[in-house]
């Protein structure tokens, strides 16, 4: 059967030279020539000219030697040609080809420069940055990172009395005398001047369509979980209310666990080659977290979902991220996320994989968006958007929904959304028409 290491053609062709030049750049494999694509042996007319041809043309392309083979079955000849793997890139007329599952790709842009540092045995988060120094940092990440490390007891407070300068060299984030591309990200304050589209991008919808409201993460990625799940729990996500005795319980949608994980997972793992954040759309019924990244070279969906050691993206952003506590390195974030989500009692969460993006999403209970109904105020607290907007109607109860959209920054169609919502609970009246009339918070 054809897969990532086998492939058989009935008659040679010079294009499948590239199905050779993948198998050298991935994990080696076979090519039979002489066998149709159902397995069946049909055999080589010209075998002898090409046992003299086939290892000179490879030689010449592309200057790699493979093992060529005679096999037989049923009286029937064919063509073996073995491929090993290169610890160096191999091209074809100048392409880079690679195997992907059954198929041959060819590498352009960002993927071949990941191909190429990866051979060269670096990954892009360590490629050396000229010009900057680490009296350019603001103190602000760092102590972040040394709060984490001895919260989470990765790290003594012995061990972080050191300067930034020692702590970054220490974390592997320096390139002799040029901090990497990791540092930057992980701990300079304006990450963006050097990794454009370094941030998160939040957005609440009506609809697939309707955008409503929107924020921007933009900090230090090893600040960046904190400032998320802050965000998003404040103004996204409204929880239900209970008590256990005297103790108010507040249970939120999505648990904070499996969300936090999930962002710290698109953080680690993102191809920021790309240029574009990570977005997070919040929907009435469901939140979607997208990110542009990949699968680890040879690794199916399957692979994904099942046990695996831990293959991030960028092992030098994983490695701050694993001392500061805030990750494991035991390849769990998949399964930690369905148990949070189980042990609410909330739907497992789903997935969608495409070449180039990964995307989680989470199914919200209640569905925050529909209409509430009497008892909303039984049910739910106020979010942030809500109180601001209860606040500006107390100290100006005739100002127009546009007017409050301008003051706390969102679109009048947000403050129309949360109005509608504190009418339904009962928080707010209308005095009078839309022009003329004014606010009565109950």
């Amino acid at each position: 059967m054809e897969n990532q290491t086998t492939e058989w053609k009935e008659n040679w062709h010079d294009e499948y030279m590239r199905t050779i030049c993948a198998f050298a750049n991935t994990s080696g494999g076979v090519l039979e020539i002489g066998r149709r694509d159902d397995g069946k042996i049909t055999g080589v007319a010209n075998i002898a000219k090409l046992l003299e041809d086939l290892p000179n043309k490879i030689k010449n392309a592309m200057a790699i030697i493979v093992d060529i083979d005679v096999r037989e079955q049923e009286g029937i000849k064919y063509v073996v040609v073995n491929v090993g793997t290169y610890p160096f890139p191999i091209s074809y007329h100048g392409v880079y080809y690679i195997r992907s599952g059954s198929t041959t790709q060819e590498l352009t842009g960002s993927a071949l420069d990941e191909f190429i540092l990866r051979k060269q045995g670096k990954t892009w988060d360590g490629i050396p940055v000229p010009y900057v120094k680490v009296d350019d940092f603001e103190s602000d990440a760092f102590k972040t990172f040394r709060k984490k490390a001895i919260e989470s007891t990765r790290l003594t407070k012995q061990d972080l009395e050191i300067t930034d300068e020692i702590l970054l060299k220490n974390l592997r984030l320096t390139d002799g005398n040029y901090l990497t591309k990791a540092a930057l990200l992980l701990f300079h304050q304006d990450p963006e001047n050097w990794v454009p589209g370094a941030y998160v991008k939040i957005g609440m919808f009506e609809n697939e369509a309707d955008l409503i409201y929107q924020h921007e993460v933009h900090c230090p990625l090893i600040m960046m979980p904190d400032r998320v799940m802050e965000i998003v729990y404040l103004n996204y996500f409204k929880g239900i209310i209970s008590y256990e005795g005297i103790q108010r319980v507040e249970t939120y949608p999505v648990p904070h666990s499996a969300f936090r994980e999930a962002i710290i997972n698109a953080i680690v793992h993102r191809d920021y080659s790309t240029g574009n954040p990570i977005h997070i759309h919040v929907y009435p019924d469901k939140v979607l977290i997208y990110n542009d990244g990949r699968l680890p070279q040879n690794w199916t969906v399957e692979d994904l979902f099942s046990q695996h050691t831990s293959r991030p993206y960028n092992p030098l952003i994983a490695g701050a991220f694993f001392r500061s506590g805030q990750i494991e390195a035991w390849g769990r974030g998949i399964a930690k996320i369905t148990e949070a989500c189980e042990s609410w009692g909330k739907q497992e969460p789903f997935y969608r994989i495409r070449p180039n993006e990964v995307m989680i999403g989470f199914y919200t209970e209640p569905k925050f968006g529909e209409k509430f109904g009497e008892k909303f105020g039984e049910k739910f607290g106020e979010n942030e958007t809500q109180a601001k907007i209860l606040e500006i109607m107390r100290q100006n109860p005739a100002i127009s929904a546009k007017a409050i959209g301008e003051e706390i920054g969102i679109t009048t169609r947000g403050v129309e959304k949360s109005i509608r919502e504190l009418k339904t609970a009962g928080k707010i009246e209308r005095i009078g028409a839309a022009k003329g009339g004014h606010w009565v918070i109950k």
